[in-house]
């Protein structure tokens, strides 16, 4: 198996096992500021950037703006882990012929919809490290909720100075 995908699949494993520990209140618990955003969406939007990707590997064209936003992720760990589980299986299931082909990526950097050309594991590659960031806010929010997490590498980007990283 490809190390891009290993690496996505490793991360979001890391979803599973915090999925498990917590309870549908507080994936859906919206009070922390200055967004109030909770961890289920935090989830929901990893998700729909990894489903993007994988609907627009046939046609070859990946829009990022076209996303499910599937609210019942916000509410529910055993249907997140359902959804998890999915991309999981999918990113098994990927043709690694196609790893290296080109695909025309969309999506609204800030100024409008942009297009531009990647390959499948660039945009992988990018996916893996999106979903790191939105676990380093969602550690934010478990820290003022109160919860602990077993794993003290959860948001932390691998690159992270392990000095940096406070380990148990």
């Amino acid at each position: 198996m490809n190390i891009v995908i290993q690496s996505s699949i490793h991360t979001l494993n890391k979803a599973l096992a915090l999925l498990s520990s917590i309870t549908n209140n507080q994936l859906c618990d919206t009070s922390i500021p200055p967004y109030n955003s909770c961890i289920g969406s935090h989830i929901r939007h990893i998700l729909d950037f990894y489903d993007c990707i994988l609907e627009g590997i046939e046609s070859g064209s990946i829009d990022l703006t076209d996303r499910r936003r599937d609210e019942e992720m916000h509410k529910n760990c055993i249907y997140a882990r359902t959804n998890i589980e999915r991309v999981i299986d999918d990113l098994k299931d990927l043709d690694l012929s196609k790893f290296n082909n080109s695909y025309e990526v969309s999506d609204d950097l800030g100024l409008g919809k942009v297009t531009i050309e990647y390959t499948l594991g660039a945009i992988l590659a990018q996916a893996n490290s999106h979903a790191i960031h939105h676990y380093a806010i969602i550690n934010y929010i478990l820290d003022r909720l109160g919860i602990k997490v077993s794993d003290d590498t959860f948001g932390y980007n691998p690159t992270t100075p392990k000095a940096r990283v406070k380990l148990n």
